[in-house]
């Protein structure tokens, strides 16, 4: 395998190519290294500004450290592998920016989903960008700039892990650290070729924070291939005593969930958004979503329309959480007066929700999800667009304020905070490229707990139409 091979392999494939004495550990961050240098931090051209800062010497430490175990026989499902970390996620010694010149001092332990990568045997190569306190699906700040998409540096590449993902689309990385709280691994996933799983609430720890964004948010990761999600999740998983949700046992191990097949299922399809937002859907992505459809017919699967019982108050439902959320994490800031003014206008709605609102939210959920959930009394996974819009363009909203951007980017993306109420996993799964040349993806969201299904699916899926092997020309 050449070096771009390599780059582009995935965690999966560079951990078994590092078990096979084919590269080092340290060879393999040095590849990922000079990408970086070559195509995030470059003065030439546009940066792709993927990363918010690099651990390149401290990288180094680990990765010889990760040589020497295997050396002495050591095994470990990601000895030696490079990733990156999502900067709303904790890395010792570290500050956690969240996007914003408001954050403090470096904190002192690794996040829980950190620490277990660590011990998988992971070494940590830096932190990606995100937009301020995670609010946006674009990825631009006043302190760290624009991030790029690789498919087109005149576009956004998604958010909240909008850096991850372009890390990993771009080959600079072979799976990054994300966070799910409306379509935050979701939405840049589909915008950048990605597979992109929000997992089930409970299935990754989400400490030292409790229930982010008031049960909203999740923890994930952005990867080329089902099968890096797969060995993600299986060494990733489990909750500590500061979680409040956990969620059940897999029926197997995610890996060999995604490498067998479904058999045949009952798949639920539809294109409809929940009340209250205004949409359209995108010519190029209703194509793709109808594409899908035949294929997974001609893969022996049940495809028939059914909407989901959105009701009047799923919106509201995202929304609350999400604004009060925002005001909660705005206010924990060292110095929340630094914020921009567009985040500072986010926070000031979320403080106008009193805490008897927030709490009612929050006793309507079963009754919510118990609703949303009666499509899969006689379905096994439902299909929806990922997005309605393909990605903006740089700078497209700069300047708007609080709601004007909030009401913009709720059209683009409407099919993904619901799900985040309800808890359940969904997936972006790539479904093939506009006219525009950029990627188009399809929506998986599957019965509460089933991961298993979902990476089943997409493996599938991706089987069929090997997305992974599709790279940005300039960075090929």
């Amino acid at each position: 395998m050449d070096a771009t091979e390599i780059a582009y392999a995935g965690i999966a494939r560079q951990a078994q190519l590092i078990a096979d004495g084919e590269i080092s550990s340290r060879e393999l961050l040095e590849l990922c290294l000079e990408r970086i240098a070559r195509f995030d931090r470059s003065e030439i051209g546009q940066p792709l500004n993927a990363f918010r800062t690099v651990f390149a010497e401290r990288a180094r430490l680990e990765a010889d450290q990760a040589d020497a175990r295997r050396g002495a026989g050591g095994e470990r499902p990601l000895l030696g592998v490079p990733m990156a970390v999502k900067d709303d996620i904790d890395v010792a010694g570290e500050v956690t920016a969240y996007g914003t010149n408001a954050f403090g001092p470096p904190v002192r332990a690794d996040a829980e989903v950190v620490r277990r990568l660590r011990e998988a045997g992971a070494v940590v190569i830096g932190k990606t960008n995100v937009p301020e306190l995670t609010l946006w699906p674009f990825t631009e700040t006043a302190t760290f700039g624009a991030t790029r998409n690789p498919w087109d540096l005149q576009r956004a590449p998604g958010g909240s892990s909008g850096g991850s993902a372009a890390a990993v689309a771009a080959g600079l990385v072979g799976a990054a650290l994300g966070s799910d709280g409306a379509g935050s691994i979701r939405i840049p996933a589909a915008w950048c070729g990605l597979f992109g799983l929000k997992p089930q609430r409970g299935r990754v720890s989400m400490a030292p924070r409790s229930r982010g964004w008031h049960g909203l948010s999740v923890n994930g990761v952005l990867s080329r291939r089902v099968a890096d999600t797969a060995l993600f999740l299986d060494v990733a998983s489990g909750t500590i005593d500061i979680d409040h949700d956990s969620a059940p046992a897999p029926a197997v191990p995610f890996a060999q969930a995604a490498a067998a097949a479904p058999g045949r299922l009952r798949i639920a399809c539809s294109t409809r958004v929940p009340f209250g937002v205004i949409s359209k859907l995108d010519a190029d992505a209703e194509r793709s979503f109808r594409e899908t459809i035949e294929l997974l017919r001609s893969l022996g699967h049940e495809v028939s329309e059914r909407d989901p019982d959105y009701g009047r108050d799923t919106v509201p439902a995202v929304l609350v959480r999400y604004l009060r959320g925002a005001h909660d994490d705005a206010a924990a800031l060292a110095h929340p007066e630094r914020l921009e003014r567009r985040t500072r206008g986010i926070a000031r709605l979320g403080g106008l929700i009193p805490r008897a609102l927030l709490e009612r939210a929050l006793a309507g959920e079963a009754e919510l999800a118990r609703r949303l959930n009666r499509v899969f009394e006689d379905h096994d996974v439902l299909l929806t667009p990922a997005t309605a819009a393909p990605p903006l363009r740089i700078g497209q909203l700069q300047g708007r304020g609080a709601l004007w951007t909030l009401n913009a980017v709720g059209g683009m993306v409407p099919y993904n905070g619901v799900w985040n109420v309800t808890g359940q996993p969904a997936a972006s799964v790539p479904a093939g490229f506009g006219a525009d040349g950029l990627p188009r993806a399809v929506q998986l969201v599957g019965r509460p707990g089933d991961e298993v299904t979902l990476l089943s699916l997409a493996g599938q899926l991706e089987a069929e139409r090997p997305w992974a092997q599709e790279r940005p020309a300039e960075f090929a």
